[in-house]
């Protein structure tokens, strides 16, 4: 009878710090998974949608998806925008080396932080996947422009101009693709 006692006790313990320890290895391969996907979708299907200058950042879309189902605490949602980052850091993804380290962690930063804001519209409709990646992505894609700005010369009020058109269609394709998704695949991931 002490031996069942001491077990579910133990069960108890384990089920609570299991809830309080963060993420777990489901959500570690949700997350890889989500990152690879939109390295490869960034890598070919992008430059298929581009229009007016503009072509979604699936990585953006990918790992803002990933944090709004795993729900990871903060530093652990940085720590995901710095494995974007260091992704990035592919060649055939970027231009410009070294800059999407800081603007990727700062929009999983704030994707990390707005997936705790509720957001209902209505009593049902659940509009948090589609601001808090609309806003993830405008801070990271600013957070580039300005250090790519910064880096050329150009003054930050003529870089936030330029960029606007880029930036905000960037983060309406990213917002759309991620409350499309996000629906399906967390009813997959109650299963």
């Amino acid at each position: 009878m002490a031996d069942q006692n001491i077990t579910a006790q133990k069960r108890t313990v384990a089920t609570a710090s299991d809830k309080t320890a963060g993420l777990q290895v489901r959500d570690l391969i949700l997350i890889a998974v989500l990152l690879a996907a939109g390295a490869v979708l960034k890598l070919t299907v992008a430059s298929f949608l581009s229009f007016a200058g503009m072509k979604p950042n699936f990585v953006i879309a990918m790992y803002c998806l990933a944090i709004i189902l795993t729900r990871p605490k903060v530093p652990q949602a940085l720590i995901i925008g710095l494995i974007a980052g260091l992704m990035c850091q592919i060649p055939m993804l970027n231009a410009t080396p070294l800059v999407n380290i800081p603007s990727e962690m700062l929009g999983a930063l704030a994707c990390g932080l707005l997936i705790h804001v509720p957001m209902k519209f209505g009593k049902k409709a659940d509009v948090n996947p589609f601001v808090t990646t609309f806003l993830s992505t405008v801070v990271s894609g600013y957070t580039f422009a300005f250090i790519v700005a910064s880096m050329n010369g150009i003054a930050l009020p003529a870089a936030f101009v330029m960029y606007a058109v880029m930036v905000f269609g960037t983060a309406a394709f990213n917002a759309i693709l991620v409350q499309i998704l996000v629906l399906p695949l967390r009813s997959v991931l109650k299963k």
